[in-house]
């Protein structure tokens, strides 16, 4: 059911091109076939076994670490769960802690020679610019501000190179966000996977979707050599973790303002619909009926899409944090089976909403 989902998608995509004849056959095959290799490699090898197991071991590594550190600033607000998860105290120092271990990372070249390794085997295999095989690499790791590393590339970048580095930006999601969405149930193993195949499928959609008709400026090559910008590592670990509380607040801002809306919405449609209805509509029930089709077409058994149907409609209007939330209890209370837990996770993956629209424009 799952691959039939991925046909639809691509016959969507190549419904919607603007311009059919110059869709790149070895793009779309090479980026499939990329996708198919990692998920043979994760779901059907030992290797696959193993790299689950060693991502899992790393998070609870890198929670503990980021737990203790919060513990130390807010006490046991962090290891106390009598009231429920506390966000502020008990998800977002975990975005603060992974931001500063990912300046510290770059800070000794790990990142870079990363996005060298993945940016060169998408631009060899998939034959796409360097510029946006570059961009879709770096949004694995960081969010919008990576930019800043092509950032004298893309005023000559193509319309087509131009369409790329937007999809990919949404079809991923930043490393430092990642323990985020681990707080809040999402197996580290599936979120890993689901940001590396989301590269080349974020290309394979663009690129049929706005085919390349110009030349762009680096095709054939990769660059990419930033200075560094740590004069040591603690002043790469208080850099990062400067960058992390700045994401931080963004993001509990963030929560604070669309979970206060939604409510608003649920009250003004509740009130309405109550006036003739037994039971009153919610934002969540028009977007489980919306978004179930969707979830069925990925492989959700039926009896879990209303539910994943509502994850997806959340993650679309809203946002993802508060999606990956809300499948928490789901997971937990079994509302939702394995099977649609693990498609749910790799589909909430990514920052493709509305409000990433706004960052983009």
């Amino acid at each position: 059911m799952s691959f039939g989902g991925l046909l639809v998608m691509l016959a969507m995509a190549l419904a919607l091109s603007e311009n059919r004849r110059r869709i790149s056959l070895r793009v779309v095959l090479t980026g499939l076939g990329l996708q198919l290799v990692l998920a043979v490699l994760v779901f059907l090898t030992g290797i696959g076994s193993a790299l689950f197991a060693a991502t899992d071991r790393a998070f609870a590594f890198f929670m503990a670490a980021s737990n203790e550190g919060a513990g130390f600033l807010f006490g046991k607000l962090t290891t106390d769960y009598t009231l429920g998860a506390v966000v502020a105290f008990q998800v977002l120092p975990i975005v603060i802690f992974f931001s500063a271990l990912a300046g510290i990372f770059y800070h000794f070249g790990v990142t870079q020679w990363v996005v060298r390794a993945m940016a060169r085997a998408m631009q060899k295999v998939m034959d796409v610019s360097g510029a946006e095989s570059l961009a879709s690499a770096l949004f694995v790791f960081f969010g919008i501000e990576s930019t800043t590393a092509i950032a004298h590339y893309i005023r000559r970048m193509t319309r087509s190179e131009l369409f790329t580095l937007m999809t990919a930006f949404m079809a991923t999601i930043a490393g430092t966000v990642m323990g985020a969405y681990v707080s809040f149930g999402a197996a580290p193993g599936h979120l890993l996977t689901a940001s590396l195949m989301s590269a080349p499928a974020a290309i394979v959609i663009a690129k049929m979707l706005v085919p390349e008709t110009e030349q762009p400026l680096t095709r054939g090559r990769v660059r990419f050599d930033p200075p560094r910008e740590s004069v040591n590592v603690i002043d790469a670990a208080a850099n990062g973790a400067g960058q992390g509380l700045r994401l931080a607040v963004t993001i509990g801002a963030m929560l604070i303002a669309f979970v206060g809306l939604v409510h608003l919405v649920n009250l003004i449609v509740g009130g309405v619909s109550g006036l003739w209805m037994a039971e009153p509509l919610s934002l969540q029930r028009l977007l489980g009926w919306a978004f179930s089709p969707a979830a069925v077409v990925m492989g959700v058994p039926w009896e879990d899409a209303y539910e994943v149907g509502q994850l997806l409609g959340t993650k679309t209007i809203l946002n993802e944090f508060l999606a990956y939330r809300q499948m928490q209890p789901l997971a937990a209370d079994g509302v939702i089976g394995p099977r649609s837990v693990t498609i749910a996770t790799y589909a909430l993956c990514g920052f493709a909403n509305f409000g990433s629209v706004a960052i983009l424009v």
